[in-house]
């Protein structure tokens, strides 16, 4: 059932695609000339300053300001306070927000969005090796969408096909640039781990007479992740070897190089931080439990939907938590989720955020972040932190990333009300300084492209009227048409 965003709003699965490869390959001209005309109007924005004035501004980290404006320069947040705090430099562009709302971009922890072809590398058990970021698309049009829900992060994850997956890769939906500027220079490494149904293929079974892959039960997908790290630091342990023997003076033969142990081996250095999928909260206190054994950590652990039966345990070992807060019963391992998950964990010490793996859900974070204030009675604060400022330290980007604070990156979003309120929306949505999305812009753009679809298709229509050969001599009219058959 938790199918991978198979056009809109899918979940992740070990075997469903997003979509076909030729979707992903061929976008229509309208996203092109959508990516284009985007990519012309950050340009002009990023070189000059920004005031973003008047606002009421939900700085996330120091409660809020009334009347409050921002100055963006070089892609940073230069200043932020009341109005007469805040001068605009000779020539910097003024956004008059009076009445408005500001806070700092959503971070979602869970996504899928922009990966071309299959999100899962599905042939072995551990496919570490593999990367995200090599299959990142910028033509994706749902990149475009998440920018005017006010995403504008997002951690881009292998599927959860295997027990160990790939490596994810943190970006800005930098739409309209070149998808080599996506990735954050100084982000941590990430890499996908997946419990429960998915990787043991609960959903999938193979035709008769194709063998099934291994692991297809969950002691399997335990065995899998706790054998992957003792071969990792047998791997060390031959490295270690060659090396005393070079300077012993020796001329060994080095080891064979091995890309998926080198990633192991990187985990359990603390160079790649490891993101897990998983519900039950048996399968959670396991992973929490080889992690210790094998000396590891997890940094954070996605979906996990029975949390609040164990968050003091996951908050002992200091992992956070991204989770639905209203998703459940989409399959067997989610039926005990409850809405309250969230504020559960939250009031336990779990760092806990809410995140997508959904094209469109990752479009309303902001509404699914006010329901715990509903379902736990967080506060406004505490809410506004789960689609910001804790997701910021689940990927250790907090530094740059999820409040509106002096030195920080410009990933700003403008709403007409409170980003709570079901009637407010997106007006203006800024990434590293850039204006990525203006609604005012993008409702001329849906005029000249309703536009050009017009002429092109009476264009269309005329040619093929002016290029249509007459009926034979003594043909009727019928007979000179197409043929067309009848399937209704």
């Amino acid at each position: 059932m938790e199918n991978e965003t198979a056009g809109v709003g899918g979940r992740e699965s070990g075997v469903v695609e997003r979509r076909s490869c030729s979707d992903a390959r061929l976008p229509t001209p309208d996203t092109r000339v959508l990516a284009l005309a985007f990519l012309l109007i950050a340009t002009a924005a990023s070189a000059q300053d920004i005031v973003i004035r008047d606002a009421t501004i939900l700085t996330i980290t120091h409660g809020k300001i009334e009347h409050g404006s921002i100055l963006v320069h070089g892609g940073k947040i230069a200043a932020v306070g009341t109005n007469a705090q805040v001068t605009a430099p000779a020539g910097a562009q003024v956004i008059d927000a009076a009445g408005k709302f500001v806070m700092p971009g959503i971070i979602d922890t869970h996504s899928h969005t922009a990966v071309e072809g299959s999100v899962n590398e599905i042939s072995l058990p551990n496919t570490g090796m593999v990367r995200i970021r090599d299959v990142l698309n910028n033509e994706d049009i749902n990149v475009y969408r998440q920018l005017a829900g006010g995403t504008t992060t997002a951690l881009v994850l292998h599927g959860s096909a295997n027990p160990i997956g790939g490596q994810s890769q943190i970006v800005k939906w930098k739409w309209g640039h070149p998808v080599s500027e996506w990735p954050i220079a100084d982000a941590p490494r990430t890499i996908k781990f997946a419990l429960g149904e998915n990787p043991k293929s609960s959903n999938f079974r193979p035709p008769p007479g194709i063998p099934a892959q291994y692991p297809q039960t969950r002691m399997g997908v335990e065995e899998v992740i706790r054998q992957s790290f003792i071969d990792a630091k047998d791997y060390t342990a031959r490295w270690d070897e060659y090396e005393a023997k070079k300077k012993r003076g020796d001329n060994p033969i080095p080891p064979r190089r091995d890309i998926l142990m080198e990633t192991m081996v990187d985990v359990l250095k603390g160079k790649i931080d490891v993101h897990s999928h998983c519900y039950r909260a048996d399968e959670i206190m396991m992973l929490l439990n080889v992690a210790d054994e094998q000396g590891f950590k997890i940094r954070e652990l996605q979906h996990v939907l029975e949390g609040y039966k164990v968050a003091k345990e996951i908050a002992a070992h200091g992992v956070g938590g991204g989770t639905f807060i209203d998703w459940w019963g989409f399959k067997a391992e989610a039926y005990d989720a409850i809405p309250y998950n969230v504020a559960l964990m939250t009031n336990a010490g779990v760092l806990t955020s809410v995140n997508s793996d959904s094209d469109e859900l990752a479009r309303r974070l902001n509404q699914d972040a006010a329901k715990a204030m509903k379902y736990g009675g967080l506060s406004e604060e505490e809410a506004l932190k789960l689609c910001t400022l804790n997701g910021a330290k689940q990927l250790r980007l907090d530094h740059r990333l999820g409040s509106i604070d002096v030195g920080k990156d410009a990933d700003i979003v403008i709403w007409t009300g409170h980003p709570f309120s079901t009637y407010s929306r997106v007006e203006t949505t800024l990434v590293d300084g850039e204006i990525l999305f203006d609604r005012q812009h993008d409702l001329v753009m849906r005029k000249e492209m309703a536009k050009e679809k017009t002429d092109r298709l009476k264009k269309e229509a005329d040619d093929e009227a002016k290029n249509k050969k007459p009926g034979k001599p003594g043909n009727s009219d019928d007979e000179a048409k197409p043929e067309v058959t009848d399937e209704n």
